[in-house]
C-alpha cells in the first residue's frame, strides 16, 4: 500500500517498501469534520461557554478600542473562521467594527502583502476591518521578567482597551506548545524581547510537549501577563486543517485545555526508535520555508535511532524564510561548532540552525524540496528530487531489515519512547 504525503500545495506518494517493517504514525482518530460549518459550530459553542472568564460580549463595553491578535501566513490558524464569530460577540456587546483593529503577529517573520492579509481573513471582512502587521520597532516597554526578558510590545496592542488573541495549539520544539500567550510573546514583541525569551531554548526543559519546568513557556507567559490578555480563542486542527476542538476564555486555562486535548490525540508512543523516518511538514503553509519546516524535522528526530535517516518532505517555496537562519545554516560549520557558537552568542534565526545541528549530530537528513541541491548540501542535508530516490538511498544506507516510520503530519504529532513500551502502531 502506498502512502500519500503533503508537499506544498500538492502531494507526493511514498511507495510501500518491500522487505521492511513499515508503519504509519498518525494522530488518534476522531470524528471527521466534513464542512466548514461544523468548524463554526465548534467555535461558536466554545465562545458561548468560555472557561475562566465571562463571555466576550460581557467583557467589552461600547466605545472601547479592541485589538484582535492573530497568526501570520506561516501558521495554519483559520482566522477566516474564527474572526466572524468573535466579531459577532463584539457586536452583541455594542462594539462597532470601527473600534476594532486586527493585528497579525509577525514575530520576526516577513510582512504580508495586502492580498495575503485579505486571503487570511476573507475579502468581505478585509473591506470592513482595519488590518495591520505588527512592527517590532514601534513598541512600548512595559518592564522586565524575572529572567531578564525586556517586555517591549507593539504600540497599538498596548494602547488598546481590550486585547483578544486567536491561535492554534500545536507542539512547539522549545516552547512546549504554540498558542495561548504565545500570540503576544513573541507574536507582537520587539527583537530584543524575542531574542531574550528564545535564548532560553538552550536550557533543560525547553522541549516539545513540556509545560512544567519549561523556561521559555514560563517566561513568555509572565511577559504576556504584564501586557494583559482579556480573552483568548484557541483551536486544535486535524490533518486537513479542519477544526477539531476549540476553547475560549482565560489565556492559561484555554491553553492548557487545548494542550490536554492535543496530547490525548497526538502524543503517540513507540516501542523503540526506528531506522528511517519519512516525514512531511504537512504541506503549505507548514512547509512554506525551511524555517517553518524545521518543526517537523525536530519531531521526526524523536523517533529515529542514532545513525538513522530522516527523509523530510518540505517544498520550501519561499526558501529559508529568515536571513540569519540561512547564514548560520549554510556557514560551513560542523554541527558541534554551530551549537557551541549559539551557546556563546544567541542569535535569532541562528537558534533554528542550532536545533537542526542537534538533529544532524544524531542522524542523516535527506531533504526533498524546491531548494537548489547546492544550498541543501551547504545545510548539511542530502538533496533529492523525489521521495522514491530518497527512500531507496536511505534503505541502502541503513541495511536490510530496516524499520521504517512514515509521519504524514510531522509538525502535528509527537513520537515518544517511554520506559514502559507499548506496541508499535500497526501498519495502515
Amino acid at each position: 500500500m502506498d502512502v500519500t504525503l503533503r508537499y506544498g500545495r500538492r502531494t507526493m506518494v511514498v511507495p510501500w517498501p518491500q522487505g521492511t517493517s513499515a508503519h504509519v504514525l498518525e494522530p488518534r482518530s476522531v470524528a471527521r469534520i466534513l464542512h466548514e460549518g461544523d468548524a463554526a459550530a465548534i467555535v461558536t459553542q466554545a465562545m458561548a461557554h468560555p472557561v475562566g472568564t465571562p463571555r466576550l460580549c460581557e467583557i467589552v463595553r461600547p466605545g472601547q478600542q479592541v485589538v484582535i491578535v492573530t497568526s501570520d501566513i506561516t501558521r495554519p490558524c483559520p482566522t477566516h473562521i474564527l474572526l466572524p464569530i468573535v466579531l459577532e460577540e463584539l457586536r452583541e456587546a455594542g462594539c462597532d467594527v470601527d473600534c476594532v483593529r486586527l493585528v497579525f503577529g509577525l514575530g520576526t517573520h516577513r510582512h504580508h502583502t495586502r492580498a495575503e492579509q485579505a486571503a487570511l481573513i476573507g475579502r468581505p471582512l478585509f473591506d470592513q476591518i482595519e488590518c495591520v502587521d505588527s512592527d517590532p520597532t514601534d513598541v512600548i516597554r512595559l518592564g522586565t521578567t524575572r529572567c531578564g526578558t525586556p517586555v517591549e510590545v507593539f504600540r497599538p496592542v498596548v494602547e488598546a482597551d481590550v486585547r483578544v488573541c486567536l491561535g492554534v495549539v500545536e507542539f512547539h520544539y522549545f516552547a512546549g506548545y504554540s498558542g495561548g500567550a504565545k500570540a503576544l510573546v513573541p507574536g507582537v514583541c520587539s527583537q530584543a524581547t524575542i531574542q531574550a525569551n528564545h535564548a532560553m531554548m538552550l536550557e533543560p526543559g525547553a522541549r516539545a510537549g513540556q509545560l512544567v519546568g519549561n523556561p521559555v513557556r514560563e517566561d513568555l507567559e509572565e511577559a504576556a501577563a504584564m501586557i494583559g490578555v482579556d480573552f483568548v480563542l484557541n483551536v486544535v486542527l486535524g490533518p486537513a486543517k479542519s477544526v477539531l476542538f476549540a476553547s475560549a476564555g482565560d489565556v492559561t486555562e484555554v491553553h492548557r485545555t487545548c494542550c490536554t486535548y492535543l496530547d490525548e490525540r497526538s502524543k503517540v508512543s513507540l516501542e523503540s526508535k526506528v531506522d528511517v523516518v519519512v516525514v512531511s511538514a504537512g504541506g503549505w503553509p507548514k512547509d512554506i520555508n525551511l524555517y517553518q519546516s524545521q518543526k517537523a524535522l525536530d519531531n521526526a528526530a524523536a523517533a529515529v535511532r542514532p545513525g538513522g535517516v530522516i527523509i523530510l518532505l518540505a517544498e520550501c517555496g519561499e526558501g529559508f524564510g529568515h536571513l540569519a537562519f540561512e547564514a548560520w545554516l549554510t556557514g560551513g560549520q560542523t554541527p558541534d561548532e554551530l551549537m557551541e557558537r549559539m551557546r556563546e552568542n544567541f542569535v535569532l534565526g541562528g537558534h533554528k540552525a542550532a536545533a537542526i545541528a542537534a538533529v544532524l549530530k544524531r542522524a542523516s537528513v535527506y531533504l526533498v524540496s524546491a531548494l537548489s541541491p547546492e544550498l541543501v548540501r551547504r545545510c548539511g542535508f542530502t538533496p533529492f528530487v523525489t521521495v522514491e530516490e530518497a527512500l531507496e538511498a536511505a534503505l541502502a544506507q541503513v541495511g536490510p531489515g530496516a524499520r521504517l516510520l512514515l509521519m504524514p503530519y510531522g509538525s502535528s504529532i509527537l513520537p515518544t519512547v517511554p520506559s514502559q513500551k507499548p506496541d508499535l502502531p500497526t501498519s495502515n
